[in-house]
């Protein structure tokens, strides 16, 4: 296990990626921030208060549970359970300019279940995608407009975000 982010370089890259997310959506009065289950949750929640302080208004958040919209969710090879939680999105996204947050885009599956279930609730007027870290692997043609760290990693190696909301401690590792 090697250790690529440490807590202040976390802090930092979403401090950076909120002032872009800032500049470019300061003149967007409906944004939002919806962040995946589970480590984007955090994320998410994290980008709204910060987006919050720098554009000077409130900015709503909330959090999609994608299980039912994964493409591997039945697959006989699978040994992952799945488990179900809630979506909590207390605001309509209808015309909403959404940020939505995950902790790593891969191969892409996951954002576009996460696309799937947004359209699901509403028609917003644009999506645009945030990752703490981005590595390369993609299946899907899905790429981030807000990149926190770009990881170059083996393809067998496997990136894990922790974050002290649920692991103690903010930090990401390559396994």
């Amino acid at each position: 296990m090697k250790t690529i982010l440490d807590s202040d370089q976390v802090g930092q890259i979403l401090d950076d990626m909120c002032s872009r997310i800032a500049a470019d959506t300061c003149s967007k009065p409906n944004v939002a921030v919806i962040g995946v289950r589970s480590r984007g949750e955090q994320l998410g929640e994290r980008l709204a208060m910060c987006l919050a302080g720098k554009l000077g208004r409130e900015v709503p958040s909330g959090t999609l549970d994608i299980t039912l919209y994964r493409d591997d969710l039945n697959s006989p090879q699978s040994h992952w359970q799945p488990q179900v939680r809630t979506t909590e999105i207390g605001f309509d996204i209808d015309d909403k300019f959404i940020i939505l947050v995950d902790d790593v885009l891969f191969t892409g599956r996951s954002t576009r279940a996460a696309m799937d279930a947004l359209i699901d609730l509403g028609r917003p007027e644009a999506i645009r995608l945030a990752v703490l870290v981005e590595r390369a692997g993609r299946e899907f043609p899905i790429q981030a407009d807000y990149v926190g760290y770009h990881a170059d990693v083996k393809p067998d190696e496997r990136i894990r975000v922790r974050l002290v909301e649920c692991d103690d401690k903010d930090e990401v590792v390559v396994e």
